[in-house]
């Protein structure tokens, strides 16, 4: 049963113009939503009588979990109950620290719930993390598993500890929930301005910063989510994404469920992509979201080999190359439509389906959202740094840095929320990505942008993964740098590198040409982010390897 709310109005408003993004993005308003609780207000309505499947996970082994959004209701009310009976109370933080099993679904709904605020958290933390999530979030409640259990009992405070799995001394067990009722009667309103998830980012530059989301802020604000990537009621949804990441709940949570459609997960100990492409066809899977990382590791097999279902693909976390968009089509006849968002918001930018595409382009700014360019001075143009504006501000903006008021003034000022990436924009309104604030460089007083370079890298069939950064250089300031990563079959050589100088002479103009080439893992966040940072660093410490080549060694290829 659709329940007739101001959530449910605007949902339906993006539906019914899934095709046509103008009508879209003139007529959508964000629902007001003083009160509400996205749990029981839109979730438990649509999900009475419903016994359609909500979820459907399968893990390593082939063992399969399903879940009805009815069954989804009914064990998160348990839970809900179970939770209330350790302590757990409204404002309280709970730190959520699981894999992908079906208790995560079921605790976030039963905190929303409940009014407790969920702390999502990676389950590939070290103990030093979790004392400074614990410390720095406030924790009152952890919910962990028997692998992260023994890393939470070495960290100090007088938190509630739950149990999934299994048992252990001084925890109590998940299992004890199905005991408790399957209704739940809340303690009161819930205020859409009341806090409902914390995050702490991926720190690719500093220590994660924490940031505050609201009850409507995430759950409305994934409306945006949804119409990007073209998620409807009855589709398998399945976002290839890990637990703890804002891209997680982004995609698994709430933009499906927004939708009603089923999400699907298949959680496996190592990235196979033929695992992952069987999984593809055996469960139907119609709409499918995934990091860069992951689609370069399928473009490496031949997709036309695998008679997919999927109607939508989409790609989002960091910005996707060209060459990989190519080969999904050549393979599927499928676009994969690139998107734009941060913990910070949910989806900004995007290509909804039925749209025109530019090459290269993450799309223009979705519904809900007024984007605007500034440059050094605070200025809009065609080029600068994505911005907000916030007059007034999107629903989907967070409230704030917690406990941060400085860093929350300075992402939020002169009327605009900054987001710390630059971009252009072109013809029909479309934006294109540039790269962070800090990873645009200038070599000879060019400016030049890591993901161009990167881009054109990976049209190389040697080449898996690439990061560009400025290498200092006495003449220009700095050089281009590529670390690169090669596909399997590809080994480091002189040869090879020269072979990839030219490959750039021949695709870029000379003040923007990789002038360097170190073949080199790259360093990554938990998330699978690279840090640019790491390298950055490096390169200013004149920490070169020997597997470092420069154009100047190859004089056949040297130019000005």
């Amino acid at each position: 049963m659709i329940p007739q709310n101001e959530f449910a109005e605007a949902r339906r408003f993006l539906l019914d113009r899934r095709g046509d993004y103008d009508a879209a993005y003139e007529g959508f308003q964000w629902p007001t939503l003083e009160h509400f609780n996205w749990a029981l207000d839109w979730f438990d309505a649509y999900a009475a009588e419903n016994d359609a499947p909500a979820l459907h996970l399968v893990d390593d082994a082939g063992v399969e979990t399903v879940c009805s959004f009815r069954e989804m209701s009914e064990r998160s009310n348990r839970v809900a109950n179970f939770l209330r009976a350790q302590g757990a109370r409204r404002g309280d933080r709970l730190l959520l620290m699981l894999p992908n099993v079906a208790p995560l679904w079921e605790v976030m709904l039963a905190a929303i719930k409940l009014g407790v605020v969920i702390v999502p958290t990676t389950t590939q933390l070290t103990v030093d993390d979790l004392r400074d999530r614990v410390r720095r979030g406030a924790i009152r409640h952890v919910i962990a598993d028997a692998e992260g259990a023994p890393r939470l009992d070495e960290v100090p405070g007088a938190f509630t500890r739950v149990i999934v799995g299994e048992e252990r001394a001084g925890w109590t067990a998940y299992h004890g929930a199905a005991a408790h009722a399957p209704v739940f009667t809340p303690d009161g309103e819930t205020r859409g301005g009341d806090p409902m998830l914390l995050y702490f980012t991926s720190g690719t530059t500093s220590v994660p910063k924490l940031v505050l989301h609201t009850h409507r802020s995430y759950p409305a604000g994934h409306l945006s989510t949804m119409y990007w990537i073209g998620i409807r009621e009855g589709d398998v949804h399945w976002n290839v994404s890990s637990p703890g990441w804002a891209k997680h709940a982004w995609s698994n949570v709430f933009a499906p469920w927004n939708a009603g459609a089923c999400v699907f997960v298949f959680s496996y100990a190592r990235f196979d992509a033929r695992r992952v492409l069987d999984m593809l066809v055996r469960h139907a899977v119609t709409t499918l979201c995934a990091p860069p990382t992951v689609w370069r590791f399928l473009i490496n097999e031949d997709l036309s080999a695998w008679p997919v279902r999927l109607r939508e693909v989409a790609s989002a976390g960091e910005p996707l190359n060209p060459e990989v968009i190519e080969r999904v089509r050549a393979g599927w006849g499928l676009t994969i439509r690139d998107g734009y968002g941060q913990t910070e918001t949910t989806a900004q930018i995007g290509n909804p389906p039925g749209q025109p595409l530019r090459p290269g382009s993450m799309g223009r700014p979705l519904p809900g959202y007024r984007v605007a360019l500034l440059d050094a001075d605070g200025n809009e143009g065609d080029e600068g740094e994505i911005a907000l504006r916030l007059d007034p501000p999107p629903a989907a903006l967070m409230s704030g840095y917690l406990d941060d008021p400085a860093r929350t003034d300075e992402a939020m000022r002169g009327g605009y929320y900054r987001t710390g990436d630059v971009a252009t924009r072109g013809e029909g309104g479309y934006i294109t990505y540039v790269g962070r604030t800090d990873d645009v460089f200038k070599s000879s007083d060019y400016r030049i942008s890591p993901f161009e370079l990167e881009s054109v890298m990976i049209e190389h069939p040697a080449v898996a993964e690439a990061a560009v950064v400025p290498s200092p250089d006495p003449l220009r300031l700095s050089v281009p740098k590529a670390y690169l990563v090669l596909r399997p079959g590809f080994e480091p050589s002189r040869e090879l590198a020269a072979e990839l100088f030219r490959f750039v002479r021949e695709r870029m103009a000379a003040y923007k040409r990789v002038r360097r080439i170190e073949f080199s893992d790259l360093p990554k966040t938990i998330s699978g982010k690279i840090r640019r940072v790491e390298l950055r660093d490096a390169e200013q410490a004149g920490a070169h390897s020997d597997g470092e080549y420069r154009i100047e060694d190859f004089p056949e290829l040297k130019d000005s």
